[in-house]
């Protein structure tokens, strides 16, 4: 039993001997007030430096703002301040060129950086912890690295939008079948279609904008829960971090995970939105629709079928936007119970987040490469326009500019659809003297009235698919992307 016990406890929580003492040496900034030493497996279910090693930059980056706003204040002297930024800097570089590896024996990356940094520039190394609490130093770095992937995902975004924008502008006069219920509905056009992404796309970046600016204030200087009695300038620190301020509350600045949520929710709006897509390239795909055919380079094929070619990229992005979604739920779960302030279920947000912002981000270039070396089959996507009636609403509104009631034209158009079924042929199909059978208020100005030409192009309403009005709004597309809020806004992404 003891065997079987050490063999899961092994996978679990790695490397362990069979009298299940750990063979890592614990660095720990919080002994004092013990007597007797962690259990290495309690040691290990707590330790959160196997994934918040991740923002060691971020941890770093927070520690030299502390460190120049402590010597401003005159708590840390010159001397202690250089010594300390050039051992940070060093640390730093180190990880970075690989010459210092980040390893397991440190409970978490502040103890990591801390230890390290007192091995390299003696005590003064130990007054870099002056003014704060793991608590609020571990609510900077998570703040610095989500607001630094907002940047990051929102220019995957707006890129993705760019490669939208050409297909656009290369396909204002490609016609499609729209549909409703998955049932061809009314003739359109491949930009106007593809401009519909666009417009949540945009929209996502909306998102991204708001939740910058909503949690871009800094909570180094809370402390554990209650700040400090040190007399710190969170101004300054929430300047040189390139904040808008200082958070108001302490406890609230240690116990807020509103951003991390509201980046998820972000991302699981873009992965429902990127599903969406792929949906309809799956569809469009296959063989019953050929509308597109995906490069090979996205494409695989079948270990027995030779004849295959499969949208994997276009079903894992799908499939993967359950697993952006199961962390936002996640998170919500383990929020919703907590009371103020800090508590240890908070570290599980980390690895979730972590998880998402990388499937979204490999999602999202992924698709755009996609979409970007996709062939649309206009010849097909136009004959497919052509049937299943697309432009059934086009001869009722012929009937009314004749002066018949909508719902009478309605009903006329309708046992015209039932006749072309029987007959299995289109509405432009039949001969006037047919049509007449069925309304006397047809003429020889029906057939223009109902092709595929005549019924997109007269659609001229702000957001429709005919050309003059896809014209405007790809105008406004152009402009729309040249401006770039972050440049605006005199944001720039650390390299």
């Amino acid at each position: 039993m003891k065997n079987v016990l050490w063999y899961y406890q092994s996978q679990i929580f790695g490397v362990m001997d069979s009298n299940n003492e750990g063979v890592i040496d614990m660095a720990q900034l919080w002994g004092g007030r013990f007597t007797k030493e962690t259990d290495k497996l309690v040691y290990r279910f707590n330790a959160s430096i196997f994934f918040d090693r991740k923002f060691f930059r971020q941890d770093i980056e927070g520690s030299i703002a502390h460190v120049v706003m402590l010597a401003k204040q005159g708590i840390l002297t010159a001397e202690e301040k250089d010594a300390i930024l050039k051992g940070l800097t060093g640390i730093r570089q180190d990880v970075e060129d690989g010459k210092l590896q980040i390893t397991e024996e440190y409970e978490d990356i502040h103890s990591f950086v801390e230890a390290k940094l007192t091995e390299r520039i003696g005590a003064a190394g130990k007054k870099l912890h002056t003014g704060r609490s793991r608590n609020d130093q571990v609510a900077l770095d998570m703040r610095l690295y989500t607001r630094l992937e907002v940047l990051h995902v929102d220019e995957l975004v707006k890129t993705l939008l760019g490669t939208l924008l050409q297909i656009m502008e290369e396909n204002t006069e490609t016609y499609m079948p729209g549909f409703t219920h998955l049932q061809k509905a009314q003739p359109v056009t491949l930009a106007h279609h593809i401009g519909a992404y666009f417009e949540m796309f945009k929209r996502d970046r909306s998102r991204l904008k708001d939740i910058y600016h909503r949690m871009n204030y800094c909570p180094l200087g809370a402390g554990a829960l209650a700040g400090t009695t040190y007399p710190l300038d969170r101004n300054y620190t929430a300047s040189l971090l390139g904040f808008e301020g200082p958070t108001l509350n302490s406890m609230d600045s240690v116990s807020d995970r509103d951003y991390v949520i509201e980046f998820l929710s972000a991302l699981a709006t873009v992965m429902m939105h990127l599903s969406r897509f792929c949906e309809e390239i799956i569809i469009w795909n296959s063989d019953e629709y050929r509308f597109v055919e995906i490069d090979d380079a996205y494409s695989t094929g079948s270990s027995i079928m030779p004849q295959k070619k499969n949208p994997d990229i276009a079903e894992l992005v799908r499939g993967k936007t359950g697993r952006v979604y199961g962390s936002l739920v996640s998170v919500l779960t383990i929020m919703k119970g907590i009371p103020l302030a800090y508590n240890k279920d908070m570290q599980e947000d980390k690895e979730l987040t972590f998880d998402a912002i990388d499937t979204v981000k490999s999602c999202l270039v992924l698709f755009e490469g996609m979409v970007r070396t996709m062939k649309f089959r206009r010849d097909i996507m136009e004959r497919s326009a052509m049937q299943g009636f697309t432009n059934a609403t086009d001869a009722a509104d012929y009937l009314v500019g004749k002066g018949v009631p909508f719902r009478d034209a309605h009903s006329v158009v309708g046992r015209l659809v039932l006749y072309c079924i029987d007959r299995k042929c289109s509405i432009e199909d039949l001969s006037l003297e047919e049509l007449k059978e069925i309304s006397p208020v047809f003429e020889q100005d029906v057939y223009e009235a109902v092709s595929l030409k005549t019924c997109v192009e007269k659609r001229l309403t702000m957001g429709a698919p005919g050309p003059q009005a896809m014209d405007k709004v790809i105008a406004m597309h152009r402009e729309y992307l040249a401006k770039d809020w972050q440049a605006e806004d005199e944001i720039h992404i650390p390299e």
